[in-house]
């Protein structure tokens, strides 16, 4: 039927050119060689002498770290269970400053808050012995790895030259905000004495009560200063 067509038509109908010849990139079917695959039983000689020379140290799995970490402090736990009542002596301990009954804790400090700062808002209620103020430094940081590290631990001691002047300081009140805790260093003393005996805080930490909510309440109170106060 294509025959009967016009010329015009037909070379619409006309096929392209034939593709340009290029050298096959790959060899042949026939000619096609690949490597000769042997057998290992020649390398067993040397596997079995790799054995004997080299001891296999197999590496520590996440459930291994995970149980000998909990083994290690239930382990320190014990220790200090049994050692740390008998170690436990307070007379001796180099930080410890000034009279419990004068002494205030203060807590939830703002981290940029130093001595000057709390002298100047804590001053005012009566007078403060020399060099007894003393914010808490994070002495653990270097074990902490790439934690971000903060210049204290967010609470503190003031000893008061006064008790009284330590007392009406705890229980005063105002409607500001963000609050600090401030609680009696003798109250929280006696309250661990009277829950864990002779044993002090070790007897508190391998209980694991929170020591803040461990006192009585009729101890605490809440002192409301403004953080912006407590900044340089």
């Amino acid at each position: 039927m294509t025959d009967k067509l016009p010329r015009e038509l037909l070379s619409l109908f006309a096929p392209r050119p034939p593709l340009r010849w290029v050298p096959p990139i790959d060899a042949a079917p026939e000619l096609r060689k690949t490597t000769p695959i042997t057998g290992l039983a020649q390398y067993l000689p040397a596997i079995a002498q790799y054995e004997q020379e080299c001891e296999y140290h197999p590496t520590e799995s996440w459930l291994e770290k995970r149980d000998r970490l909990k083994l290690e402090k239930e382990r320190a736990l014990e220790k200090l269970a049994k050692e740390g009542p008998t170690d436990y002596n307070p007379h001796e301990d180099p930080n410890i400053r000034g009279d419990a009954f004068k002494t205030l804790i203060v807590a939830r400090l703002d981290y940029t808050a130093d001595e000057r700062d709390l002298e100047r808002e804590f001053g005012r209620f009566g007078p403060i012995e020399r060099v007894s103020i003393r914010i808490i430094k994070d002495t653990h940081a270097d074990e902490k790895g790439n934690k971000k590290r903060k210049p204290h631990r967010g609470y503190a001691f003031v000893v008061f030259e006064r008790e009284k002047d330590m007392r009406g300081n705890a229980f005063v009140t105002s409607n500001l905000p963000d609050p600090l805790l401030l609680v009696l260093a003798a109250a929280y003393m006696l309250r661990l004495f009277l829950a864990y005996g002779h044993h002090g805080p070790q007897a508190c930490l391998l209980s694991r009560v929170n020591i803040l909510d461990d006192i009585s309440s009729s101890l605490l109170s809440l002192f409301y200063i403004p953080s912006h106060t407590l900044k340089r």
